[in-house]
This record gives structure tokens, sequence and C-alpha cells, in this order.
């Protein structure tokens, strides 16, 4: 019997304290974890690529020491156990080796420190002005931001996409070869597109959009939160467009379906469907393909029409 693991050798970027800021792991793999023990180690010199050892270093200008470490996952159905192990997951999406919702990555963020992310590399955000002094004579330093995840393109560039803004698509996005992300898109991490998609709005966390659909400008596709802070899991079927200033929230669509401009779709949202001549609550609607809602005059509320293939 086997278990899908992972493992991979990676650069870490330690604070003083001890506090992983990042991994990078530029050649991750699938493996049969049974048998194996979850965790990482330090590599000395001979067990890494002549290309990575000079990477390893002691960056005294922004406190931070540079690592070598091999990590590996027994099984990627069990929580992660570390900030190295949640960053090879993430790695493993963005690479496209497993799709989102496909592992597990139950308190992820938890297990990861908030970071002052720069074009000098992550540091802390304790001190950091003092740290900006001491970088200020490598260049002009530019923050990219004070958050948990960083760019995807600092890590990973997939084949085959097109990313109009790379602030915009977080570390653990999974994008299938022909999508194209556009200025105003945004696509976090352990989401993303399973075939060729136009993103110019905003995919959460645990949700994924089949080939063909198009999220339009402003709209917001989002899987709820459970009580226990983790997101309940959604999917968008193939072909589905959703108009200007929409959205689904904790919603599963099907195929074929498109949600009009300015309509925002919840389980308890009051639609009129217009085959059946009476009121039904969105969350009829959870899991179904071919139809449409869309606003029509002499209707205050959503209309929904079926579309018969």
């Amino acid at each position: 019997m086997t278990t899908q693991g992972a493992t991979a050798v990676g650069i870490a970027n330690i604070a003083m304290d001890g506090t992983v800021l990042d991994t990078w792991y530029p050649e991750p793999e699938l493996i049969d974890g049974a048998g194996l023990v979850s965790g990482s180690e330090r590599l000395g010199a001979r067990d890494i690529p002549a290309s990575m050892l000079k990477l390893v270093l002691l960056d005294e200008d922004r406190m931070v020491e540079q690592v070598a470490v091999r990590t590996t996952i027994a099984d990627l159905q069990a929580s992660p156990i570390d900030a190295h192990d949640v960053y090879l997951r993430l790695h493993l999406l963005s690479h496209r080796l497993v799709r989102p919702l496909e592992l597990n990555m139950d308190g992820a963020l938890r297990r990861l420190t908030t970071v002052v992310w720069t074009n000098k590399g992550p540091c802390t955000p304790d001190n950091f002005e003092f740290v900006r002094t001491a970088l200020r004579s490598r260049g002009l330093i530019h923050v990219y931001g004070i958050e948990k995840l960083p760019r995807m393109v600092d890590y990973v560039v997939p084949s085959g996409v097109n990313i109009a803004e790379a602030e915009r698509v977080r570390l653990g996005a999974y994008l299938a070869p022909g999508t194209r992300v556009l200025r105003e898109g945004y696509v976090s991490f352990n989401c993303g597109t399973l075939g060729a998609a136009r993103i110019e709005g905003r995919l959460s966390s645990a949700m994924v959009v089949g080939e063909g659909c198009d999220i339009g400008l402003s709209s917001t596709v989002m899987a709820r939160r459970r009580a226990d802070g983790q997101r309940e899991p959604i999917t968008i079927g193939e072909n589905c467009i959703f108009g200007v200033s929409s959205g689904a929230l904790g919603l599963s669509i099907g195929d074929n379906c498109t949600v009009g401009s300015n309509i925002i779709l919840e389980k308890d949202t009051q639609i009129w469907d217009a085959d059946a001549g009476h009121h039904i609550a969105a969350a009829a609607l959870n899991g179904q393909s071919n139809w449409t809602v869309s606003r029509e005059v002499g209707h205050p509320e959503p209309v929904l029409r079926h579309v018969w293939q």
C-alpha cells in the first residue's frame, strides 16, 4: 500500500531567533511516503548541488542565515507540521505536481510567520528600519508586502500562463496552462484553475475553477470559513461566466453556468425560478449545471433560467 508523500532540497531563510522566514524548493518531487517520517534536516556542503552551495551564507545586513535543508512529507493527507512543510506543499501546488483540494492544508497559515518581503530577500518586521539602513548600501530597497505568503513568481514561474501583476498571485496558486490572470485578478494559495481560464476577479483559497471559465472584473468566488477557521472547499465547473462585480460565496457551481453582473449568490440568496414560477434559495443550485442567473425587468430579485443542452 502506497502513501503519497513529497521531498525536496531547498534553501531556507532563518532569522537569528530561529524563525523560518521562507524556504525555496527548486525541484520538489512526489514520492511513496510509506514508512517515512515527516520532517526537515539541515544539509552539509557535500549533500547539495554546487549551484545551491553559493546560496548558503550569513546575510548580516538582513540578520538572516541562509541554510540548505531537505524536507520530507510522508503523507500529504496529514496536516503540515512546520513552516518547511508548508512551503513544500505550496511549491507542489505552484509546480502543478498536485492540485488544490488534493492535499491537506489545514492550519498552514498558522505555521508561517509574518514577513517583510523585499527585493533583497525576506526580513523580520522587528527592527526593519535598522535592517533597511544596513541594506541601503546594496541599493534601493523595495518592500513588496508585509504578510505571511510571498508572490508566486519569486519562487515558481509555471509554463503557459500570463500574470499581469505579480503581487496578485500567491505562492501555492495552481494555474493550468492557458490561464490568464489580468491586472485586477487575484489568486490565493491552494486554489486556482484546472484548465485554461481568464481571471479578472478574486479567487479565495480552498476552491478551483474549471476550464473555459471567465471570472469577470471585481467578481469574487470565495469558500466560506468553518467554525474551526478552515475554509469549506468549493468547485466551479467548466465554461462558467461571472459578470462584473458578481460572485459566489460558499456555493459550488456545475458546468455551463452564468452569474450576471452585480449578482452575489450565497446559499440563502432568494432568486426567482422562471421555469418553476416561484422563489428558491440559491442553495438549490449547489453543484447544478446549465443555468443562468441575471437581472430582468420587473423582477427585484435575480432570475434563474435553465439552459437545456
